[in-house]
């Protein structure tokens, strides 16, 4: 049986879902990525493409989180000091999602007078089906619209019970990547997690007056002061927040409202106490960690209730991620990616932003294909053979930039 759009595209119903609506549907993997954002899309292709059968579960209805659910369409830091110091396949999947929009990519070799003037305008609707395409591609099978209730060790890895609406879905796997943004899945697990009492807000997206248009331009935003992302409860009232107070800026400003993200954007929730953890002054100072597996490049830009400072970094530095710091402390099989990685308030504010994620989701995703393979852990896999792959798929070593 087949469903047939009107666009005449057929969509194939999923026979191992067909025998009853109770059925637990089971899947066997080699590594599954829990969260779609910017770090869990990168790190489910790039395992993919390493051989690793991989399975990616995102509880929203696409892919991107910040970059397209949020809407924050406007990446960066991709480059420091006049070089490119990521790259690999998040910026391929920006440079060709901008490409294929007929947009302009920064002229990395200048060194901006403001950060944010070499963020990357993208078309966040084209981003999220080039992601769906590439994940495609990888052999890297979606499941929207799920989150694990459960999980445990199994004799051979994990067992993690996903639900959705009409689903029941138990995937067994060798690795997990936790892409939740709050370390969901760590914190399930038992590993010990930190957030501090008052936390950045988030931000509400929108445009009043004038159209949108996507891969142009930014966006207008509010804060949201509170926002907090660690449970269905407080997304909603964060949600109903931001747009209660939209609404009143429309009221008040007597415009049209002409966009409108469907979720608030989130800066900050859990982070897992990793095997390292990256301090201000480790980030502030560049300094080469010797488990480095990315870069990272932004000003340290803590959002408060009277606004942001950014504070940038001094010129030639250029931060590093440990391997460390995605690994949950006395874990194995586990790793992490994202804005949870193993970092103070300070650093994480940093390291929170899209390209620095997708250098870490690439490395994650290298890390928990080759111990998938090897039958190891993400810790114990030799740094070397986490650098070359990392190599042969386009992303930038720490230090050869």
């Amino acid at each position: 049986m087949a469903l047939a759009s009107t666009s005449h595209v057929t969509v194939a119903a999923e026979t191992q879902g067909e025998a009853s609506p109770d059925a637990t549907i089971t899947n066997r993997v080699d590594v599954l990525v829990v969260g779609g954002g910017t770090a869990g899309t990168i790190a489910a292709i790039q395992a993919g493409r390493a051989g690793a059968k991989t399975m990616l579960v995102e509880r929203g209805s696409q892919l991107g989180g910040t970059m397209t659910t949020g809407g924050v369409a406007f990446p960066g830091l991709f480059d420091a000091w006049g070089k490119q110091v990521i790259a690999g396949i998040g910026w391929e999947l920006v440079r060709e999602s901008v490409e294929l929009d007929g947009g302009e990519l920064p002229n990395f070799a200048k060194v901006p007078q403001r950060h944010w003037q070499n963020q990357v305008y993208t078309n966040q609707f084209l981003y999220a089906i080039l992601a769906e395409e590439k994940c495609h591609e990888a052999g890297v099978e979606l499941a929207y619209y799920e989150f694990p209730q459960a999980a445990k060790r199994v004799a051979d890895g994990w067992q993690v019970d996903c639900v959705g609406f009409g689903t029941q879905r138990r995937i067994l796997c060798k690795q997990i990547i936790d892409c939740t943004g709050g370390a969901e899945v760590v914190g399930m697990l038992g590993f010990d997690r930190l957030r501090e009492e008052v936390r950045q807000p988030g931000s509400m997206l929108f445009k009043i007056g004038e159209e949108h248009q996507p891969g142009r331009e930014q966006v207008h935003r509010l804060y949201v002061h509170g926002a907090d992302s660690s449970n269905s409860r407080t997304v909603t009232q964060a949600n109903l927040t931001g747009r209660r107070s939209v609404l009143a800026k429309v009221r008040a400003e007597k415009k049209r409202l002409m966009h409108l993200q469907p979720e608030t954007g989130f800066r900050e929730s859990y982070r897992i106490v990793g095997e390292t953890m990256v301090t201000v002054n480790d980030y502030t100072s560049g300094r080469q960690f010797d488990d480095a597996i990315s870069n990272a490049f932004y000003p340290v830009d803590l959002h408060t209730k009277t606004g942001v400072r950014p504070k940038p970094l001094k010129p030639g530095t250029v931060p590093t991620i440990p391997l460390g710091a995605l690994i949950p402390k006395g874990s194995r099989d586990l790793i992490v990616a994202g804005r949870c990685l193993c970092s103070d308030q300070l650093a994480n504010s940093g390291l929170r932003v899209q390209a620095s994620c997708m250098g870490m989701g690439q490395a994650a995703g290298v890390a928990a294909s080759l111990a998938a393979q090897t039958g190891t852990t993400p810790m114990e896999v030799p740094l070397a053979e986490i650098h070359k792959v990392l190599r042969e798929h386009g992303a930038i070593i720490p230090g050869k930039a």
